[in-house]
């Protein structure tokens, strides 16, 4: 009778797995701003509430939005009712969407990103102080496609490779500045920096740079833990710049086994039948809820030591838009955020040059 109870408990007993979870992880300031701000929306002007372009990169979010009475469209020509209010995602929109929206009659509300509104104004005011603006990114991306659309058509230069920046003619290596996507990796950003520099030693550049703080501090926490562990799992939709980044960073950090999933049931679990440790991370457009149901699918096959690798405190607020404010909400819930101020730190200082 006891060899037959140890056989049983034998078969039973799951593996051991050591998780350590990466934090900071998951939503940053500019993405709750985003998706408080149609909830906000829905209760002030009721469904159906549009909004332009996925709010933030995350099927699981829009989904739930779906659900509450929100509207994805990609152009305001697919809206129907224009008494209703549409809001432009957190990824910021070229000025000729507001003008858009302005000549129908749309009443629009912006939840861009106040990041990214300062790469917006940075560009802007290079471009008033006679620069050629130059910026790094990704082609096509929602971001990117904004901040082009800030200025007249062929006023900024968009640079995605070192080889772009080498290859670069006819323009006026005494008058350049530069911008960047919010959402790159740090360590592919200070390459292209590097060449941009190199190449051009009188460019400026941001007054601090345009790399989104959560952005840095998730790939921070990434590059910590990727090297000591065999496999490292980011919490994310696969059209998410910076969840793709964070994969990214973990195989440049020396992890073999690097995978972007967004729920449990994309974890490939034939991978992870040999696997020891697992460090866990979620981009900053996914949602804690996610990286719990993954936590919960490794709980059922494994048994987890838990560890929390911290790397950053994060306490940024972005009040929502001013349209959205509570009356009295405004001045007990908000403050002005170090990145609104920043903003106008930087025009300060493009006066300078």
């Amino acid at each position: 009778m006891p060899e037959t109870l140890s056989a049983d408990l034998e078969v039973t007993s799951k593996p051991k797995l050591q998780i350590f979870l990466c934090a900071p992880r998951g939503f940053c300031a500019g993405v709750v701003r985003a998706i408080d701000a149609v909830e906000q929306a829905l209760r002030i002007y009721g469904a159906p509430v549009y909004v332009r372009h996925e709010i933030v990169h995350n099927k699981y979010v829009v989904e739930g939005l779906k659900a509450k009475g929100a509207i994805f469209v990609e152009e305001l020509d697919e809206i129907p009712d224009t008494k209703q209010p549409v809001i432009f995602s957190a990824h910021g929109v070229p000025k000729s969407v507001h003008a858009d929206a302005d000549t129908r009659k749309i009443f629009a509300l912006d939840a861009t990103c106040p990041l990214v509104t300062k790469v917006h104004r940075e560009a802007e005011a290079h471009f008033r102080r006679g620069h050629q603006v130059i910026l790094v990114g990704h082609a096509g991306h929602p971001e990117v496609v904004g901040t082009l659309g800030q200025l007249p058509k062929g006023s900024i230069i968009l640079v995605q490779t070192p080889e772009d920046v080498e290859n670069l003619t006819g323009v006026d290596e005494s008058n350049l500045a530069y911008v960047t996507q919010t959402t790159l990796s740090i360590d592919d950003t200070r390459q292209m920096v590097d060449a941009l520099t190199r190449r051009f030693p009188k460019i400026i550049g941001p007054y601090k740079e345009d790399i989104c703080y959560a952005t840095t501090n998730r790939q921070e926490a990434v590059k910590r833990i990727a090297p000591t562990v065999d496999a490292m799992i980011v919490v994310g939709s696969s059209n998410s710049s910076n969840s793709q980044r964070l994969r990214e960073v973990a195989e440049r950090s020396g992890c073999k086994l690097a995978r972007l999933v967004l729920r449990a049931d994309d974890v490939d679990w034939d991978s992870f039948k040999n696997v020891k440790s697992v460090g866990i991370t979620a981009g900053a457009s996914a949602p804690e809820v996610l990286v719990e149901e993954i936590m919960d699918a490794f709980a059922a096959r494994f048994e987890l030591d838990i560890e929390i690798v911290s790397t950053a405190d994060e306490s940024v607020f972005f009040p929502l838009p001013r349209e959205l404010r509570p009356l009295n909400g405004a001045s007990r819930r908000g403050r002005q955020s170090e990145e609104q101020t920043d903003t106008v730190e930087v025009e300060e200082e493009l006066r300078e040059h």
